[in-house]
C-alpha cells in the first residue's frame, strides 16, 4: 500500500503468517474479520496519540491473484452449464441477496464503526450508509424476482409466420472497481444488481478503505453464497486494478472514481471492445434564487457540499446565488457552518470528520491556497480547526470573489470547499451552472416551482435536485453526462447494466420458406 493508505499491508505476510483469516466466496484467504484485528493508521488522521485498534493486515493483491479471482468467477458462472447461479431463477438469487441484507442489518453497529474508522466519515453517516446497504440488497432481491416474469417477453412482428421473444441474460464475469468515500455502499450499488442479474463478480475496493468490503466477503460466506460468485481483491490500482480491467475473461467493467482513472480504464477496455459503465467526477452547481427561505436553503447548501466531509463526486460545490440576496445569504451560511461540529467521527454529534488521508489533506489545502493566490477570498474556513491540533481535519470552507477561469471553479476538489458566484438573471444562472466539463448533479432552490422546472430541464446533468441537494434513493437512476461518465446505476437501470438482451425468433409456418427453387424431384 502507498503512504496515503489507512493500512499497511503485505499479501505474503497475510497469506503465510496470519492464522486469523476469513475467506471470500471463492474460498481464498482474505483478511481478519472484526474491528480489533485491523492495524490502522487513523490515529494520525484523527489526531490521536495512539492507534485505535490492534494489528492485522490487508492483502495487497497482484496480477497473479487477479488471475485466480477471474478464474474462480468464470468457473462459478459456467458451473453446471450456469444452472448453479447464472441461469437459475431470479427468485433463487434473491434469497441470497435478502440473507446478505439481513446480516448487514444484524451487524450494522460494527460495520458503521469500521466504516467511520476507515474513511473518517461521522459515525451517524456511516450508520445511515449501512441502512442504505441493506436496503439496496433488498431492492435488488425484488428486481431479481421480477426478472423471472419478464423472460420471453414477446416482440410484435409484421409477419405471422414468425414469433419472437426476448431473453434477459447475465452479461458474464464483471469487474467492479469502487471508491473510498462510501466504501461499502458504492460497492453494494454494483454488487447487488450484478448478483441479481446472475453475473459473477470481482470487487476491487479502494486501497484507502477496504475493510467493510472484506467484511462483505465474510457475510457472503455466512449466508452460503456459492463459491466464486463474489470475489474481493484488495490492493493498489497498478498491481490489482489495472490487470483486472484489462483481463480478457472479464466481460464488463463498472467503475466509480476519478475521471482520469476512468479514461485509462476505458482505453484498456476499448482494446477488447468491452462494455464499461462509468460514474466519475463532478463540479456540481446549486442555484439559489432571491425568493428562498434563507435558513432552509443555507442548511441544504451546507449539506450539499459538506456531507461526507465534502468527499462526494456529486457535491454541489459551486454556489450560484442571486445578487440581491448574496451578502445576506452568505452571512447566514457562515453562521450555519460555524455550528457544524468537527471532531473525531466516533464522537456523538460529529458532522464533519477528517478527510481520508494525508495526501488528500494536502491536495485540498493546495486548492485553497491556489484560489487565494488567484485573487479569490477565503471568507470562512480554509485551515485546520483551532481546537484540533492534529489530524487531517479541514474546516468547512467558503470561497468568494471567484471568476470562471479560476481552478477552484473548474476543478473537482473532493473536500469541504464551496466556491460562490453571484448572478442577476435566470439565463445567466443556467449558463454559469452548465459552465463545466462535468455533468453529474445540479440543484435549484426557489419557491417558484415553474422556474425550478425550467431550470432543472436546462441543466446539462444526469441528476437534478429541486429545493434540496444530495438525496439518493436506490429506486432512482444515478449517473452523469460529459466527463462525469455514462451509464446509470440504481433503479431498474442499475440492473440493466449487468444484463444482455437476446432475441429468439422462431419460424412457425408449416409451409416451406420458398426463397430458392427446390431441387428437381427424380
Amino acid at each position: 500500500m502507498n503512504g496515503n493508505s489507512s493500512y499497511e499491508s503485505s499479501w505474503a505476510d497475510q497469506w503465510d503468517n496470519n492464522p486469523d483469516v476469513v475467506y471470500d466466496s471463492q474460498n481464498r484467504k482474505s483478511s481478519s474479520s472484526s474491528a480489533d484485528k485491523y492495524k490502522q493508521k487513523v490515529g494520525e488522521g484523527l489526531g490521536k496519540t495512539k492507534a485505535v485498534a490492534s494489528t492485522g493486515d490487508i492483502p495487497a493483491a497482484t496480477a497473479e491473484d487477479v488471475e485466480l479471482a477471474v478464474e474462480a468467477a468464470r468457473k462459478a458462472f459456467t458451473r453446471n452449464k450456469g444452472r448453479d447461479w447464472a441461469f437459475t431463477s431470479g427468485a433463487y438469487r434473491a434469497k441470497y441477496l435478502r440473507a446478505i441484507a439481513a446480516k448487514i442489518t444484524e451487524r450494522k453497529s460494527e460495520l458503521a464503526k469500521l466504516e467511520a474508522l476507515d474513511c473518517g466519515k461521522p459515525l451517524d453517516e456511516a450508520a445511515w450508509d449501512m441502512d442504505d446497504v441493506a436496503g439496496c440488497f433488498e431492492y435488488y432481491a425484488d428486481l431479481a424476482e421480477g426478472l423471472d416474469a419478464k423472460q420471453k417477453t414477446p416482440v410484435s412482428l409484421p409477419m405471422e409466420t414468425f414469433k419472437s421473444y426476448v431473453l434477459k441474460e447475465p452479461i458474464g464475469v464483471v469487474a467492479l472497481i469502487t471508491p473510498w468515500n462510501y466504501p461499502l455502499l458504492m460497492a453494494t450499488w454494483k454488487v447487488a444488481p450484478a448478483l441479481a442479474a446472475g453475473c459473477t463478480a470481482i470487487l476491487k475496493p479502494s486501497e484507502l478503505a477496504s475493510v467493510t468490503c472484506l467484511e462483505l466477503a465474510e457475510v457472503c460466506k455466512e449466508v452460503g453464497l456459492p463459491p466464486g460468485v463474489l470475489n474481493i481483491l484488495t490492493g493498489l490500482g497498478p498491481e490489482a486494478g489495472a490487470p483486472l480491467a484489462s483481463h480478457p475473461h472479464v466481460d464488463k467493467i463498472a467503475f466509480t472514481g476519478s475521471t482520469a482513472t476512468g479514461s485509462r480504464i476505458m482505453a484498456s477496455a476499448s482494446q477488447m471492445v468491452k462494455p464499461v459503465s462509468m460514474e466519475l467526477g463532478g463540479k456540481s452547481p446549486i442555484i439559489v434564487f432571491e425568493d428562498v427561505d434563507l435558513d432552509k436553503t443555507a442548511e441544504w447548501t451546507a449539506f450539499g457540499c459538506f456531507w461526507t466531509n465534502g468527499q462526494m463526486c456529486s457535491a454541489t460545490s459551486r454556489l450560484l446565488v442571486h445578487e440581491s440576496i448574496a451578502t445576506e445569504f452568505v452571512d447566514r451560511l457562515v453562521k450555519w457552518c460555524k455550528n457544524i461540529k468537527i471532531s473525531d467521527p466516533l464522537e456523538e454529534g460529529c458532522r464533519l470528520g477528517p478527510v481520508v488521508s494525508g495526501g488528500q489533506y494536502e491536495k485540498i489545502l493546495k486548492f485553497i491556497s491556489t484560489a487565494k493566490s488567484e485573487g479569490a477570498t477565503i471568507l470562512f474556513g480554509g485551515a485546520r480547526p483551532k481546537h484540533l491540533n492534529k489530524g487531517f481535519f479541514i474546516e468547512p470552507t467558503i470561497i468568494t470573489d471567484v471568476n470562471t477561469s479560476m481552478q477552484i471553479w473548474r476543478e473537482e476538489v473532493f473536500g469541504p470547499v464551496l466556491c460562490v458566484k453571484t448572478f442577476s438573471t435566470e439565463d445567466e444562472a443556467i449558463e454559469l451552472a452548465n459552465d463545466t466539463h462535468y455533468g453529474l448533479g445540479a440543484a435549484v432552490i426557489s419557491k417558484d416551482l415553474e422556474r425550478c422546472d425550467r431550470v432543472s430541464k436546462a441543466f446539462r446533468a444526469g441528476i437534478a435536485w429541486i429545493n434540496c441537494s444530495q438525496p439518493c434513493f436506490c429506486q432512482a437512476p444515478w449517473g452523469g453526462l460529459k466527463s462525469s461518465g455514462f451509464g446509470r446505476e440504481l433503479g431498474e437501470w442499475g440492473l440493466e447494466n449487468y444484463l444482455s438482451v437476446k432475441q429468439v425468433t422462431q419460424y412457425i409456418s408449416d409451409e416451406p420458406w420458398g426463397w430458392y427453387q427446390p431441387p428437381s424431384k427424380l
